[in-house]
């Protein structure tokens, strides 16, 4: 899988290289996505900067992921999304149910953000 993998502090960024995402490119994120949860950098940003296309299937695949972190109390952000690319997510309905920001810096200050809020709710079960 073509992918650029950016550890920091508190997430992971993953930046796919190929301009299209298809679905196996997709289900790649996917079960990569999946083993950092077994990590203690948990928090994943997905920069789709260089992807031009995307499959619907591989939409829906991010989609699901997505969910799939945010049920095990993790933030899964995506940004820089393309033109092509958003219209695709708007076409498929999934823009409005994910978490999408213009830029990486906001796609962090997302993921910084839930994990504050995230803390606090912890607190309040104490």
């Amino acid at each position: 899988m073509e992918v650029k993998i950016d550890t920091k502090e508190k997430f992971t960024v993953v930046t796919p290289i190929p301009t299209e995402l298809t679905v196996n490119i997709a289900a790649a994120i996917r079960e990569k996505s999946l083993e950092k949860l077994q990590e203690p950098i948990k928090n994943i940003v997905l920069n789709l900067e260089n992807v031009f296309s995307i499959e619907e299937a591989a939409a829906a695949v991010l989609a699901t992921l997505q969910q799939e972190f945010y049920e095990k109390n993790t933030s899964f952000v995506i940004c820089c999304l393309q033109k092509p690319v958003e219209a695709a997510f708007a076409e498929a309905d999934m823009l409005d149910v994910m978490n999408i920001t213009p830029t990486e810096s906001e796609a962090w200050d997302i993921v910084q953000m839930e994990e504050i809020e995230r803390e606090l709710l912890s607190d309040d079960d104490i």
